[in-house]
This record gives structure tokens, C-alpha cells and sequence, in this order.
């Protein structure tokens, strides 16, 4: 586990971090790459929309782009802060303090779910996406995007250090183990040479379907031997 995976770490890093964030992030994640990602979201401008780890609101501002309201979540205070002075504290932005893993929200409450640059900072990133499942509607849309794992061993070992760094079959892996059926994998970059992003976007199964084969993996004994 990287050093950033441990939300104490993680929120002290912030508190600092949240100052510089808006400058440094789009060398990173930018506009024509969040623009991409939103074309993949396809929200309709009615649509109740929550986005994890909105951090200072720049996945935010686009959202606003294509949908009347955003329910913001975030456990970085720092981070918020910053969001506070672009949107206000009441408006079209509702703020939620909370963490991935454990939503405060009641099942299906979510049309769609967006969850840009905060899956790398996850101690137990199948436990999240469970939520993410949780709380959106059968049938609706949920977006991560992560950093894409170095394809240099140097590189590798730097990133295992410091927080999460997954490749398609990794995050193929993650949200089949969450409940998600169906998924599409995305790799973005700023340009060559720059760190790359991972995009998945997932269809939350029926209700029913999920159910059935969780009691099916649950109950499934393993075949008898022929020894």
C-alpha cells in the first residue's frame, strides 16, 4: 500500500496540496481530457449526479456544463475550501464531508456517479466501487478515472510507493469483483511523454441480476475431487 493510500496521510497531503491544486492539476487531468470523459458520462441535464472525491470542483465545473446540480463529496476540508469560493457553500453544488468507502447516502439516490482522481488514494478500492454500485440507480453510469500503471520498472516502483496505480485488466479485475457486468476501459493523456489516465465507465446491473450472483458466489460449493 502506498504512503497516500492512508486517508490520515492522505488528508494531511491535502491540507497543503489543495493550495497548489488547481495550478498543478492540469499538466495532469485537463479540460480536453475531462471534456472527453464527460461525452463517456452522457448526463442528462436532469440528472442527480454525485461526484467522489470532487476535491476543489474542477470535474465539478464541467459537470455544471451538462447538469442543473452536482452532490459533491470529499473528505479533504482543504480541498473544499478551495471548491467554497469557486461555487459558494449553497447553490448548485451540494457538499457532502465523507469517504468512499463508506457513502452517506441511501441505495439507488444516483442517477450517474463521477469519480475523477481519487480512486489512487482508496485503501480498499473494491469496497468504494461496492458503494458506488449502492447508491446509483440500476442501469445508471459510473466514471472513474485513476492513474494508469508506468510501463518502466523505475517508474513502477515509485508509483507502488505512494498510492495506486492500476492497468485495464487490474481495473477489469476491481469492478467485476465490486458487482459491474459491463465496462469499458479508456486510456488518456495530455500528450506523449505526460502521465497517462484510466477511464472506466460502468453500467450498474439490475438489481435482481447483482443479487442473484452474489447468493450463486456465496453458496457455490467447490466440485468434488476425484481423488
Amino acid at each position: 500500500m502506498g504512503i497516500l493510500e492512508d486517508k490520515d496521510n492522505a488528508r494531511l497531503f491535502y491540507r497543503y496540496f489543495s493550495r497548489v491544486y488547481d495550478t498543478i492539476n492540469p499538466y495532469i487531468w485537463d479540460d480536453r481530457m475531462r471534456n472527453q470523459a464527460l461525452e463517456w458520462f452522457d448526463a442528462d441535464p436532469d440528472d442527480r449526479v454525485l461526484d467522489v472525491g470532487a476535491g476543489t470542483g474542477f470535474a465539478t465545473e464541467g459537470l455544471l456544463n451538462h447538469v442543473d446540480e452536482v452532490y459533491a463529496l470529499d473528505q479533504s476540508r482543504g480541498q473544499f475550501e478551495q471548491a467554497f469560493r469557486k461555487f459558494g457553500k449553497h447553490g448548485k453544488v451540494h457538499f457532502h464531508m465523507g469517504d468512499a468507502e463508506r457513502l452517506p447516502f441511501k441505495d439507488d439516490t444516483f442517477d450517474k456517479l463521477w469519480s475523477s482522481g481519487s480512486i489512487e488514494y482508496w485503501p480498499d478500492p473494491v469496497a468504494a466501487l461496492r458503494e458506488f454500485r449502492r447508491v446509483t440507480k440500476p442501469g445508471g453510469t459510473v466514471l472513474v478515472v485513476g492513474p494508469d500503471y508506468p510501463k518502466l520498472t523505475p517508474f513502477q516502483k515509485l508509483a507502488d510507493a505512494i498510492m495506486l496505480f492500476y492497468d485495464a485488466e487490474e481495473a477489469e479485475a476491481m469492478f467485476r469483483d465490486a458487482g459491474f457486468e459491463e465496462m469499458r476501459h479508456f486510456i488518456q493523456q495530455r500528450h506523449r511523454g505526460t502521465p497517462r489516465a484510466i477511464t472506466t465507465v460502468a453500467t450498474v446491473p439490475a438489481a435482481d441480476a447483482t443479487a442473484a450472483a452474489e447468493t450463486t458466489a456465496a453458496t457455490e460449493e467447490p466440485a468434488a475431487s476425484d481423488d
